[in-house]
């Protein structure tokens, strides 16, 4: 397993060991002892598999009282996957950093708490798989406007699908410090 850091400190991009023979391939998606060592130290307790089509754009996803982190890789097909530090009075607060993730590269991205979510569909369809450090609240569900100018995402789509409901996000210098979480809390 290779561990590559991102512009963003605890963001990391995995690439898993992948056994290769003219059968196929087998690949170890996760284990805890190795993930640790490797400084993702969080536990999973829920597992969460979605499909989407060509052009699909979901997030910019979090939660604010019970912040996840995630370990995200594409199954099937090819996204462009992106976190964003929202924890507020972090030093890289408003930053983002992405990473194509596919059934070629097998890559896999850790987003540590206190991050927003989202990616968009390349591929004609997409599954996209995903371990979280928390349960899913959503009473607790928040969520910033993709196409947050002060953020400036470079989102390899035109046009996107997306959920009413993501439209409409708001921007985030037009949210609270308490609707966000914070760095103390996310660690």
């Amino acid at each position: 397993m290779n561990i590559i850091t991102t512009s963003i400190e605890g963001v990391l991009i995995i690439e898993p060991a992948v056994f290769k023979d003219d059968r196929g391939f087998f690949m170890e998606t996760y284990h805890h002892e190795r993930y640790q060592e490797s400084g993702i130290s969080r536990v999973f307790v829920q597992d969460n598999l979605s499909f989407s089509v060509q052009g699909t754009l979901r997030g910019l996803h979090y939660q604010v009282k019970h912040p996840q982190a995630k370990l995200v890789q594409v199954i099937t097909g090819e996204i462009f996957d992106v976190a964003v530090d929202i924890r507020y009075g972090s030093s890289t607060y408003g930053k983002w950093t992405g990473a194509y993730l596919s059934d070629q590269n097998k890559h896999q991205l850790f987003i540590p708490a206190g991050f927003a979510h989202g990616f968009c569909v390349i591929s004609k369809t997409a599954h996209f798989l995903y371990k979280c450090s928390d349960f899913y609240a959503q009473e607790d569900e928040c969520g910033i406007n993709w196409a947050d100018s002060d953020i400036a995402i470079d989102w390899p789509v035109i046009n996107p699908i997306i959920s009413e409901k993501d439209r409409q996000n708001l921007k985030l210098c037009d949210l609270l410090p308490n609707q966000l979480p914070s760095k103390e809390k996310s660690t």
